[in-house]
């Protein structure tokens, strides 16, 4: 396929133009007109750069791209040397940020709901179709120390569980994977029982004991890397590309 004609058809399924985001979604990097080959990971780092070269890809699909909202804008240092491998390598480089959170299928949050077995009911933020924030109930309610022992048993990592500071066992969940612990005060006031994301900030902490929410810190790379692997299954079983997905170890 042709590497704008596979933009378009990642456009029209993740509709990046419906939701505000602070990056570009999309190309990001132009490579080689023909694209069969694609290599998906989490971050567009040296690391899955390099993979991706080994791997003969022609395109590589992150979640986390380049062109932050407030980055350095000069092509030097780290940014150069990535930039370089890929026109180089005449690999096109795919980002999707906010729309691949929020994708009722593929997104981050879906994905982790269907690992973890929480049936999704809806968004946090009243009025936003595309909430980036969403809740939903677990089949059976569970301990804190029950939960916390699924989370690390589903992302293969320990996650930071900070009490509700009350005696009671968690049902309903809210969720936001990344970098959403701010969303914890919203998830409080719609009554929710625990809420996970990827990040914690020093006043999450006082937001659980004082809002009576148990919160869990599980990874911002643990949580996020289901979304683009799954994307690049859609891509494999729907379109017929060659798509791997390499997870870069990253303990955050």
């Amino acid at each position: 396929m042709n590497n704008y004609q596979l933009e378009s058809l990642l456009n029209d399924f993740l509709k990046p133009f419906a939701i505000k985001d602070y990056c570009p979604n999309g190309m990001q990097v132009e490579g080689k007109a023909e694209v069969k080959k694609i290599v998906t990971g989490v971050t567009a780092s040296q690391a899955l750069i390099d993979a991706a070269i080994d791997q003969g890809a022609d395109a590589l699909l992150v979640h986390h791209g380049y062109f932050w909202r407030g980055e350095s804008e000069p092509l030097k240092g780290m940014k150069f040397k990535r930039i370089k491998a890929l026109i180089e390598n005449g690999i096109n480089l795919y980002a999707y940020h906010l729309p691949l959170d929020v994708h009722p299928e593929v997104g981050n949050n879906a994905q982790l709901a269907k690992l973890l077995g929480i049936e999704q009911r809806g968004g946090l933020e009243d009025g936003n179709p595309n909430s980036v924030a969403v809740w939903g109930e677990l089949p059976n309610a569970m301990s804190a120390k029950e939960f916390s022992e699924l989370l690390a048993m589903k992302l293969n990592r320990e996650p930071l569980h900070i009490e509700s500071g009350v005696a009671k066992s968690i049902k309903t969940v809210g969720w936001c994977t990344g970098g959403g612990q701010d969303f914890i005060d919203l998830a409080a006031s719609k009554g929710m029982d625990a809420f996970v994301s990827g990040e914690i900030s020093e006043r999450t902490t006082y937001s659980a004991r004082e809002l009576g929410i148990h919160y869990f810190s599980a990874g911002h790379h643990a949580t996020e890397r289901y979304g683009v692997k799954a994307l690049g299954e859609w891509l494999a079983n729907e379109h017929g590309f060659d798509v791997t997905f390499i997870d870069i170890d990253n303990p955050v």
